[in-house]
């Protein structure tokens, strides 16, 4: 016998639904409002990338020119550079940046003596809640070569320092430094709440079979957190070119900009700077776009290779 379900019923179900757990759809209602407002109601004005938008015009009236600002910036004589310098900066901070909070997390794990565990966890934590703009601050002056500490410490040992700032071959070294020392104990976070979900039975049983401490950590502790990582590696695989402007905008000037130039310095330049809205609009869309094939792309092979993706 086949059962069909009455017009209307599925509708009635959900509103009772709903009706049921109020509480927890008002829990999320504000985030939800924060998304349609700030991320998809914006989304109208993306079509200035395929216009020559002037104000006074207004976006429906501003005339429709199709990809010419993205031959524009595809032909254009800077284009490799900008890839480059933020493709190359971002595989830096994820080559380096991304397993140290991972190390973090599971040396925290290990540490038995509690006050010092949670006096270190306190030092790593704290730069995360510096502002871009003092820690920025706090670079320059540390590296200055007049009066910077660690040039001073550099010289003390007997060595030659660099320039830091003016080089453009340490730009990316001191930038992505700055933010593993910045970020990585905040990172540890999430890495030592995945951590306590371990069973400790496992890791009685595997002392009673001789495991050491090492071995422990390779086949129970990590094998835990293998998850986590692969989303966190495919969420950041996903925003390789999401490099913010603040930092580098900070730390750019004209002697190391020839390394220190990305994808969202030269947005901020060509759209605030310059008012070249539609085109700075459109370079803008093309790094969302790359960076939303790259997210499909990790996900799809983490589905392939393993049940850890994020759809």
């Amino acid at each position: 016998m086949t059962l069909r379900t009455q017009p209307g019923t599925g509708k009635a179900s959900g509103r009772r639904r709903i009706l049921r757990n109020w509480e927890l759809y008002l829990f999320i209602a504000p985030c939800m409002l924060y998304f349609i407002v700030f991320q998809y109601v914006p989304m109208y004005g993306v079509q200035i990338a395929f216009k020559n938008f002037l104000p006074s015009k207004g976006i429906a009236g501003s005339k429709w020119v199709g990809f010419d600002h993205f031959e524009r910036f595809f032909n254009s004589y800077y284009f490799w550079d900008l890839l480059w310098n933020t493709f190359s900066l971002s595989l830096y901070e994820l080559a380096i940046g991304f397993p140290l909070p991972i190390i973090l997390a599971l040396a925290f794990n290990e540490v038995k003596n509690g006050l010092f565990k949670r006096s270190v966890q306190t030092v790593t934590y704290a730069p995360h809640f510096i502002s871009i703009v003092v820690m920025a601050g706090m670079i320059i002056t540390f590296l200055s070569p007049s009066s910077g500490i660690l040039i001073r410490i550099i010289e003390w040992v007997g060595l030659q320092p660099a320039h830091f700032l003016e080089d453009p071959r340490w730009f990316k070294t001191v930038y992505v430094l700055s933010g593993v020392w910045q970020s990585a104990g905040w990172g540890t976070i999430i890495y030592l709440a995945a951590l306590s979900a371990v069973d400790p039975q496992l890791h009685e049983a595997a002392i009673v079979d001789g495991a050491s401490r090492l071995k422990r950590v390779l086949h129970i502790n990590i094998p835990t957190i293998v998850p986590t990582i692969s989303i966190l590696l495919i969420l950041n695989v996903g925003n390789i070119l999401g490099v913010g402007y603040e930092k580098v905008l900070l730390l750019q000037n004209s002697l190391n900009i020839e390394s220190s130039d990305v994808i969202s310095t030269f947005v901020y330049r060509s759209g605030l700077l310059s008012n070249q809205l539609s085109f700075s609009t459109a370079v803008g869309l093309f790094n969302s776009v790359v960076n939303a094939i790259l997210l499909l792309t990790v996900n799809r092979i983490a589905q392939k290779t393993s049940d850890n993706s994020i759809w």
